[in-house]
This record gives C-alpha cells, structure tokens and sequence, in this order.
C-alpha cells in the first residue's frame, strides 16, 4: 500500500507500526546556489531524521566544517538552533525537535538552506521519492555528485570564483595564495570523507532501530 509523507497510508487514517515510520527514505539532490557549473549532491536519506540531522548531512557532502549559523526555511518558516545559541538572531523553531517527514508535501519539496550569514552560502535542497528503505542498507546513503565545495570563509559565491580565477591565472598577485587555500582540483572530490560521515550518522540511526525492534518483540 502506498504511504503519505510522514508514514499515513493515503487510503485510510491508520498510522503505519514505529520501524515503518523510522525505515522511510526520500531522495535529496542538495544544490549550491547561483554555482555555474553547479556543485551537487545526492542522497538518500530517512524521513525520521530531524532538520538538526539534516543539517549534518549538508555539511557532510557539501564539505563545510560547521564553524557558522545556519539555518532552513520551508514553506516561509525558518527553523534552526535553539534560542539560546542563536546568537540574537531571528526567531525560529528549534531544528532538533522537527523531523523531515513532518515538513514533506506530497511530491516534492524544496527546503532552503542557508549556512554562514557572513558569506550567505544558500542551498537548495529538493526531497522526493517517498518510499521504504531497501532492508539492511543504512541510510543516509550517499549516491551522486559533482565539483568540489568552496572552502570556509572565502567570501561567498563571488569571493570563491576569484580564487578560483586567481587560482588559474599566474599573472595574479594572488595566484600562489589562491593555490595554497584550493589544493584540490575544484572539478573533483573525495567521496570517501562523505560516505564515512554519512556511515556514521547511519550507525547512530542503526542503534536506534534496534531499540525500537526490540520494544515490539
């Protein structure tokens, strides 16, 4: 039987069993925003996950070090850190207490994803393909990807391309400098850091699963 977002069978009002509930994935294709050619990502992840997981997914594959605020808007709500660690910032709703598959809207739906207010990196994140996880995959999975992500504190989207001219041009007085910050090949990543980030999150989640088989048995 087809499920909803959020677990509900779309033919009645019964709530499907816990593990069901916690088993559901979506596809995320997470986007960088106003980056031409366009750094990507794609994974599968848990409709369980609350918005403070997904947040360390983002960091995850796109390569950021968690040094900034940040924060997701969805449907013109912002959610985020806990008041007390925002820093003065706008009010939100408190990220680690809403899960993913409670935002979803049938089909698709586009999150908004800004880290670091200073350089403003925005990303889009698109969640589709409602559906149950395949048994003994651990999720979130990475799957696909293209380009390098920029490093921390360059400037945003415009700072990062001058590196990156400045990178490519050894007539520029900060050619050895622009080398020195991006070592590696801006077209390429190591997806090996990812797949371990994500394997560790997949490991919390698999102890969790666990706990709740085990209550039903």
């Amino acid at each position: 039987m087809e499920l909803a977002p959020g677990g509900w069978q779309t033919g009645g009002m019964k709530a499907p069993r816990a593990i069901d509930s916690f088993t559901e994935i979506a596809t995320a294709r997470i986007e960088l925003k106003d980056t031409d050619p366009p750094i990507w990502r794609e994974v599968e992840v848990p409709t369980s996950i609350t918005l403070k997981v997904l947040h360390d997914i983002v960091q995850a594959t796109i390569g950021w070090m968690d040094y900034h605020l940040w924060q997701f808007v969805i449907d013109g709500r912002t959610y985020g850190l806990p008041h007390d660690e925002d820093w003065g910032t706008a009010p939100r709703k408190e990220a680690a207490k809403v899960r993913l598959r409670d935002v979803l809207k049938p089909g698709e739906t586009v999150i908004v994803y800004t880290y670091d207010f200073g350089d403003d990196w925005v990303h889009e994140i698109r969640i589709r393909d409602i559906r149950q996880g395949e048994p003994g995959v651990g999720y979130p999975r990475y799957i696909a990807g293209e380009r390098n992500g920029p490093p921390e504190d360059c400037g945003g989207v415009l700072g990062f391309y001058d590196v990156l001219e400045a990178r490519a041009d050894p007539e520029r007085d900060e050619h050895e400098t622009a080398i020195t910050w991006l070592d590696d090949d801006p077209d390429t990543f190591d997806v090996l850091p990812i797949k371990y980030a994500l394997g560790r999150i997949a490991a919390r989640r698999n102890t969790a699963r666990a706990r709740i088989a085990k209550s039903k048995t």
